[in-house]
């Protein structure tokens, strides 16, 4: 903590994070910041500063309820993730998303489903609103799905066998700025509520 606030403190979710080394903005001197995330928020006069992680609302299109659930986990631990709906088939996937369309900020998609494929999910969500993303992760991250997707307008392709810290990643760059947070962009009301 800064020097010149020994009492500031920071408890996020119900746990004090690790400190670290970094620059107070307030006095431009070397001090500890709380590591949120991202590793990029400071603590000073007791509450944090710079850029703070929002829930970033995420649909996901997975048929194994393991790899689901396991998926969902890390995420909303580990990148700010909340998870606003799942989907085990083609069709529930391309219902809720173009039926939700202002409820989503992330969409991850498995192309292959219990019923169709994550490739129809991904061309029926081509013409999303600017700022929605679109992600694949599959086990058959392979150079012509990727070019696919690719056509198809998917924002990043992962592999689940090795590139889950890369989603992650990525999950935690874009939780700072969601399409619901673009003042370009508003989110749409939830059905039933006010505009």
């Amino acid at each position: 903590m800064c020097s010149a606030h020994p009492n500031a403190r920071c408890v996020l979710r119900g746990r004090i994070f690790p400190t670290v080394r970094t620059r107070c903005h307030w006095h431009n001197r070397t001090t500890a910041a709380v590591k949120v995330y991202a590793r990029s928020a400071q603590l000073c006069f007791g509450r944090v500063i710079g850029p703070i992680l929002v829930k970033l609302r995420t649909y996901i299109v997975e048929d194994n309820a393991t790899i689901r659930e396991n998926l969902i986990g890390t995420l909303e631990e580990l990148a700010s993730v909340e998870a606003v709906g799942v989907a085990e088939t083609e069709d529930e996937g391309k219902t809720w998303l173009l039926g939700n369309s202002g409820q989503w900020d992330l969409a991850i998609v498995d192309l292959f489903l219990r019923q169709g494929s994550g490739l129809g999910v991904l061309a029926a969500c081509r013409d999303r609103r600017p700022g929605q993303k679109m992600v694949v992760l599959s086990n058959y991250a392979t150079p012509d799905v990727r070019m696919r997707c690719a056509q198809l307008g998917v924002d990043a392709v992962f592999d689940k066998s090795n590139e889950i810290d890369a989603l992650v990643d990525y999950c935690i760059q874009h939780s700072s700025s969601p399409s619901g947070l673009d003042p370009n962009n508003p989110p749409l009301p939830a059905p039933g509520q006010p505009a």
